[in-house]
Formats: structure tokens, C-alpha cells, sequence
């Protein structure tokens, strides 16, 4: 892989968990691989390439880089309005997360918590999404600049999909972090609008 598809690989990651958030918050159901992808995401140490990070494939990123696409093309019929919404505020809570190096000691010292708890219950099992919902609540939700999730109460009201969409956003933060750190930055997604694209249309058809 090149290394702008590493960054379009965790790019699309933070699509992906923007798109799966806003899933729940509508329907109230989300595929447990996909699921599964995003938290395995969450506990990824030392990983061989950007591709290991998500399980060795991007199966699971394809809705994200349709957004992702749907967002460059600038093409108003097919834009997901809320996903681009929740990608820029998670790639935005990143930059400020990155300044904390207190909030993220407790972050990894959690997350080792919760390793444990996958091996013990299995990745998708209601007390790991649980124990993801809960850290993003006392870490990333204690800064001033929050994400609105919008949706049907219906489902946004269930404490399980509540929990589900702050692991989600969660991941979404971490793949931003791997974007910025494989070189991404924000002023591609408006210079480099062609260029991105030409190469997510070669990740797609792959």
C-alpha cells in the first residue's frame, strides 16, 4: 500500500465509525462484524500495517469510504450530512486529546483493562461496548466541544446504544489519531480533493 492509502485506510476508519454511529442513533442496528472492527480497532498493539489495525482487511471500512467519497465529490444528492458532521468533530476532539497527555495515560490503562475483559467475555460482548462507552465519558466527553448525535429517541434513549455509539466515536478518535500520525492532515480534504479520490476509487474496486 501506498502510504496515502494508509492514511485513506484510517481515514476511512473515522468515516466508518461516523456512519455506524448514525446508524444506531437511526435504526438501532449495526452488523456485529462491523462492530467488532471498530473495537478490535480500539485494542490494536503493535500492529504489522495499517490494514492489521482493522482485522488485515478493510472489508468492514467500505461504508466509511463511501462517505468519505461522497463527502470529496462534493455532490449534494449523495452527501451524508451527519457522518461528515461527526468525522470533522472527532477528527477536531483529536487534536485537543493530543495535548492531554494525562487523559491519554488513563486512556491506555483503561484499555489494557478492557483487553482483559475481551478475552474474557469476547470482543462485541455488551460489557466491553459498555466498558469503551464508559471511558469515552470520562475522557474524551469532559472537553467543552462535545458531538451531538442525532437520531430517533426511540433508540438513542438505550442505555446499550448509547454506550455502543460512544465506543464507536471512540475508535472514531483513535483512527484519527492513526490518520495524523501516517502524515494526514486536514487541508488534504480540501487541496488534495482529486487526488484523494483517485486513490479511494482504487481502494474501492479492490
Amino acid at each position: 500500500m501506498s502510504p496515502i492509502q494508509e492514511q485513506l485506510v484510517a481515514l476511512g476508519a473515522v468515516f466508518e465509525a461516523a456512519v455506524l454511529a448514525d446508524k444506531i442513533a437511526r435504526t438501532g442496528q449495526v452488523s456485529e462484524a462491523s462492530m467488532g472492527c471498530m473495537l478490535g480497532s480500539l485494542l490494536a498493539r503493535d500492529p504489522k500495517s495499517t490494514l492489521d489495525v482493522y482485522g488485515g482487511d478493510d472489508l468492514n471500512l467500505r461504508d466509511g469510504y463511501r462517505a468519505l467519497i461522497s463527502s470529496l465529490e462534493r455532490n449534494p444528492s449523495a452527501l451524508q450530512r451527519e457522518p461528515l458532521r461527526y468525522s470533522l468533530a472527532m477528527i477536531g476532539l483529536e487534536r485537543q486529546l493530543d495535548k492531554r497527555g494525562d487523559m491519554l495515560q488513563v486512556m491506555s490503562s483503561r484499555l489494557d483493562q478492557i483487553q482483559q475483559q475481551v478475552e474474557h467475555f469476547g470482543l462485541v460482548h455488551d460489557n466491553v461496548i459498555a466498558g469503551c462507552g464508559g471511558l469515552y465519558q470520562d475522557t474524551i466527553s469532559t472537553f467543552r466541544q462535545r458531538i451531538q448525535v442525532h437520531g430517533d429517541m426511540r433508540f438513542l434513549q438505550q442505555p446499550n446504544n448509547a454506550a455502543k455509539i460512544r465506543a464507536l466515536l471512540l475508535a472514531g478518535i483513535r483512527s484519527a489519531r492513526l490518520w495524523r500520525q501516517l502524515g494526514g492532515h486536514r487541508w488534504q480534504l480540501v487541496f488534495s480533493r482529486s487526488k484523494l479520490l483517485k486513490e479511494l476509487y482504487e481502494l474501492t474496486r479492490s
